[in-house]
C-alpha cells in the first residue's frame, strides 16, 4: 500500500437529530434565515443553516476545544441523564 499525502477521509455519513425548540427560538431561527437570504441573496432553510450554526458555536468554544484535546470521554453523559425532571421528556 502506498503512503498518500492525503489520509483516509473521515466518516461523512450524516446523522439525523430531531429536537424541539421553544416558540421564541423557532422564530429567531426563521428571522435569521430571512436575514441570511437578504444578506446573501440565497434562500436556505433553517434545517440547512443549523448544522453550520452549531459547528461555528462549537468551534468558537475554547473550553470545549481544550476539554476535547485533553481527552474528553467520547459520548459524554447520556441524553437521558441530561433531561430535566418534570419536563415531560422522560
Amino acid at each position: 500500500m502506498s503512503n498518500l499525502r492525503l489520509g483516509k477521509l473521515p466518516d461523512r455519513t450524516p446523522s439525523k437529530i430531531t429536537i424541539t425548540v421553544s416558540a421564541d427560538l423557532s422564530q429567531a431561527l426563521k428571522d435569521y434565515a430571512a436575514l441570511y437570504r437578504q444578506t446573501y441573496g440565497e434562500s436556505e432553510t433553517v434545517a440547512e443553516l443549523i448544522p453550520f450554526m452549531l459547528t461555528g458555536f462549537l468551534d468558537g468554544d475554547r473550553a470545549f476545544a481544550k476539554a476535547r484535546k485533553e481527552g474528553l470521554p467520547a459520548g459524554g453523559t447520556s441524553e437521558k441523564s441530561r433531561r430535566l425532571p418534570g419536563s415531560g421528556s422522560e
